[in-house]
């Protein structure tokens, strides 16, 4: 007897397209914010000793960036559209010309082409490639998640470092939360924070329902406000509170009035906590919410001639750049040239360098090699031409998010107008310069729709989160 197994057609062969579908490079096609997030989240990689002083630093987040860029350039040789409005590409395109016509027309175009570059990176390119990574609202949240994140894993660390005295040395006491990033970079901390007690409060405030999703969200934003306190960035904290008022009249201007009375309450409750916790180990007022307070006050002061010698060494910063500026006023000295032109026009009085300590590391001077505000970084390296470039580009960017409707608009207008309040007490530089380039990318997306049929933001951007 002949037992006959019944016939099986051969599984045909899977499609070349069907094979790759699965392949990893595919998926981050598909969802590009991934790496969006990722570049976030590698913000908080330790980079340790550096020497502040090299022309070019590059991190994990820069590695980030630069895949996500690249993934942009994919999508374009494909043929994709990545929803670029012609207004988006006239501004973008300005910086660019600006940035050039300086690097140009530098004192040492050598030495600024690696500032333009630079500059592309921040202002121009990684931008683009956030807004084209942004499709659907799940783009959305993860980017948004990611500054969550990575401020809670730096909040733990500094707060960590404020209650163990480990910290960076601040009057004299090791009480300064820098998180991850050591001395070198004290105000890196403060700002992935405030991104994310931005983003948490945002997240939180606009589900519809009081969800798990909604009570840790609020929980983050008001654990966040610890470690932001005791960053003892006035910069920070400033620019934290404009952009937490602006989220919250655009979200709600109602809701915006009874946040404002809980957290007046939630600051003298901080206060509290902050100085008996200083008081426990041993810091004395300096150390807890005296020191808070006293760092309060000197924003108030800092005109009255009582302002202390970090604040006077920015002001005198900020002469040196508008002198530079008068020498060269249509295309400014060239991208980091203001580093080499310093000496030839800073006050006498001014610092060599600031000094740092604690936080794992020994003394260090730091040298002062920006103006330390972005505005006058501009005007002095690309004169009016790339101050008008910038200028207008950010006015584009302030004026398309607070006219943009839906719950995204708060939190994308709350995240800007941090990082243009920040602007002025600070500049690119150091690890989290990336994050900056993330919150542009966000702005544009949400300020610079598309113009072309069928490209505008998916409708599930602007429905209830």
């Amino acid at each position: 007897m002949v037992l006959t197994l019944p016939h099986r057609a051969p599984a045909a062969p899977r499609p070349a397209r069907a094979r790759a579908a699965g392949h990893p490079a595919v998926g981050l096609l598909r969802r590009p914010s991934l790496v969006a997030a990722a570049t976030v989240l590698l913000v908080c990689v330790p980079t340790g000793e550096k020497d502040v002083s090299a022309a070019v630093h590059v991190t994990a987040a820069d590695v980030a960036s630069g895949l996500l860029v690249l993934l942009l350039a994919i999508d374009l040789l494909r043929g994709r559209r990545i929803g670029l409005s012609r207004r988006a590409a006239v501004l973008f395109g300005a910086v660019t010309v600006a940035g050039a016509v300086a690097t140009v027309t530098s004192t040492d175009p050598e030495l600024s082409a690696s500032g333009f570059v630079r500059q592309e990176q921040i202002f121009v390119l990684v931008p683009l490639a956030v807004l084209a990574a942004l499709r659907d609202r799940t783009d959305l949240r993860l980017v948004l998640g990611s500054l969550v994140l990575a401020a809670l894993i730096e909040g733990v660390v500094g707060a960590e470092q404020y209650l163990t005295r480990t910290g960076a040395s601040y009057t004299g006491q090791p009480i300064r939360a820098v998180g991850t990033f050591g001395v070198l970079d004290v105000m890196a901390m403060s700002g992935v924070v405030s991104f994310g007690l931005l983003a948490a409060l945002a997240l939180g405030l606009l589900e519809s329902q009081k969800t798990w999703a909604r009570r840790t969200m609020l929980a983050s934003a008001a654990f966040l406000v610890f470690p932001l306190a005791v960053s003892f960035s006035r910069g920070s904290w400033i620019a934290t509170a404009v952009g937490a008022t602006v989220l919250l009249l655009k979200a709600d201007a109602r809701r915006a009035l009874r946040w404002a009375g809980l957290g007046l309450a939630a600051a003298v409750v901080l206060f509290g906590a902050v100085g008996t916790g200083a008081s426990r180990a041993g810091g004395g007022l300096n150390a807890g919410s005296g020191g808070i307070a006293q760092r309060l006050n000197s924003i108030g002061t800092v005109s009255s001639g009582n302002e202390d010698h970090s604040v006077s060494d920015r002001y005198d910063l900020w002469a040196t750049a508008r002198a530079i500026w008068a020498d060269h006023p249509a295309t400014g000295a060239g991208p980091k040239s203001f580093r080499q032109l310093r000496d030839s026009h800073a006050p006498l009085r001014l610092s060599s360098g600031s000094d740092t300590a604690g936080a794992g590391s020994g003394f260090q001077r730091e040298p002062l090699l920006s103006p330390h505000n972005m505005y006058l970084l501009v005007l002095s390296d690309q004169g009016l031409l790339g101050f008008t470039a910038y200028g207008t580009l950010f006015l584009a960017l302030l004026i398309g998010c607070l006219r943009r409707r839906g719950p995204a608009g708060p939190v994308v207008a709350g995240l800007l107008c941090w990082v243009l309040v920040d602007f002025l007490y600070a500049d690119i530089g150091g690890t989290t310069t990336v994050l900056t380039s993330v919150v542009l990318g966000l702005a544009a997306w949400a300020a610079l729709p598309a113009e072309q049929a069928g490209q505008d933001r998916p409708p599930a951007l602007e429905a209830t989160a």
